[in-house]
């Protein structure tokens, strides 16, 4: 993987969050009564993600070569070119005309939970855009971003911190993802569906989109974007941008 596509808040982030961490994981087995609440967590912890899991088992549907053969063997050709070559288990799941999709892991398995109406763009022709999707997470994944999140537990309860950094990694992720499938344009389109859908995406001005979003301004957009795990879209497009105007500063020869 290109070390330059990591995004440098991300770095930053995550070593403070660890050095944090690792005296808070200290403070707390010092304290002896604290092993109890460390354990306590955990458990709890894994609990309440395992139910998450087995809800989505019970009624997502599993990629495979007979369901849904077209997408599996693009998220197989993706995640081999990634260098993930154990493929995660790929679920589609409905919620209600959500746009989402998300990576995470349970037990030593890596899960990539797709949202059925992202899906359904490829029915429009929109395949790179769930490409992009896919690789995204691939990349939480290649990052090992899930892991990472337990390691640093202690810390990303601190208000603020544990955000910025997983905004980095949002960041981190889109850049790994649009130089991968090597289209900035189905990246920007991609986070446009998120924005306003799949039908309405093709219609919006992406410059004049922007534009307004930077004039937009105050107290509330500020603590709205400081307390969100995931980056405005607005800004999320114009890293792609940047990162397709100018491909030398992030290590590569051009961009598609």
């Amino acid at each position: 993987m290109n070390p330059r596509l990591i995004h440098d808040n991300e770095k930053g982030y995550y070593t403070l969050c660890l050095v944090i961490s690792i005296f808070s994981y200290i403070g707390l087995i010092l304290s002896v009564i604290g092993i109890f609440y460390i354990v306590a967590g955990v458990v709890f912890t894994l609990f309440i993600h395992g139910l998450s899991i087995g809800h989505i088992q019970n009624n997502g549907v599993k990629l495979t070569e007979k369901q849904f053969p077209k997408i599996y063997k693009r998220a197989k050709v993706i995640a081999e070119g990634m260098g993930v070559y154990e493929l995660p288990s790929i679920y589609i799941i409905q919620e209600g005309g959500v746009l989402n999709a998300f990576a995470t892991r349970f037990f030593g398995r890596n899960f990539i939970i797709l949202y059925s109406d992202f899906v359904e763009i490829v029915e429009d022709g929109h395949d790179a855009e769930l490409d992009f999707v896919i690789a995204h997470e691939l990349a939480h994944i290649q990052r090992n971003h899930i892991t990472k999140n337990l390691l640093i537990l202690p810390a990303l309860w601190i208000p603020f911190l544990g955000n910025a950094y997983s905004r980095a990694c949002e960041y981190t992720c889109d850049r790994i993802a649009t130089a991968h499938i090597n289209n900035s344009c189905a990246a920007i389109n991609a986070l446009k569906i998120l924005a306003v859908g799949r039908i309405l995406f093709t219609k919006v001005d992406t410059t004049d989109y922007l534009d307004s979003a930077s004039r937009e301004n105050g107290f509330f957009v500020w603590l709205s974007h400081i307390l969100s795990t995931h980056p405005p879209l607005p800004k999320r497009i114009r890293e792609v941008q940047q990162l397709s105007m100018f491909p030398e500063m992030y290590g590569l020869s051009n961009l598609g």
